[in-house]
């Protein structure tokens, strides 16, 4: 189950990522607009941001994010492929250069989860959780939240099904009083 763990941050970030890179690569077409930087956050102390780190370092954060990179240059080349279907040989082979090129950049993230972590928690609420985290119940949270999240997503889309029949039963009953049959 732990495997869950790294699947669905991953896939949730690749998803963000995917989505983020529609409006870059537009404006890749359209030269003369340049992309606006990433909101910065507040500024913390090196001690908060280094508890920050330690948390996401305990969390594995890193498993999120940790192939942004390559997806990321995958989902470009592919867009360009589209675009451009005469190239498709030569994006193929620039990929892994750009990918080598790129490598590490993923490490931005981290810093920058960090950075958020540090401003909406104070240096010591960030050591609290840090001690809590390296806590029995902390480390157990750390290890059955993935299938607790996993069991709730499953819970929840059962129940969108069941509840989803009773709303259409619902409006043909309404329908029904009209005379309508639906």
């Amino acid at each position: 189950m732990k495997s869950v763990l790294r699947f669905l941050p991953a896939a949730t970030l690749a998803a963000g990522l995917a989505v983020l890179a529609v409006p870059a690569i537009a404006q890749q077409a359209a030269p003369a607009q340049k992309a606006a930087p990433a909101p910065t956050p507040p500024k913390a102390s090196p001690a908060a941001i280094a508890a920050a780190k330690e948390i996401l370092q305990i969390k594995n954060a890193t498993a999120m994010y940790q192939g942004a990179v390559p997806g990321m240059v995958e989902k470009t080349k592919i867009t360009l492929i589209q675009q451009n279907l005469n190239y498709q040989k030569e994006l193929s082979e620039v990929a892994p250069i750009v990918a080598q090129q790129l490598n590490g950049r993923q490490n931005e993230i981290g810093e920058g989860m960090a950075q958020i972590y540090a401003s909406e928690f104070t240096e010591q609420e960030l050591k609290d959780l840090v001690t809590f985290y390296k806590s029995p119940l902390g480390k157990k949270l750390i290890d059955a939240e993935p299938r607790a999240i996993g069991l709730s997503m499953a819970f929840m889309n059962s129940w969108a099904q069941n509840f989803s029949e009773t709303v259409m039963g619902a409006f043909r009953s309404e329908m029904r009083k009209r005379g309508k049959e639906i």
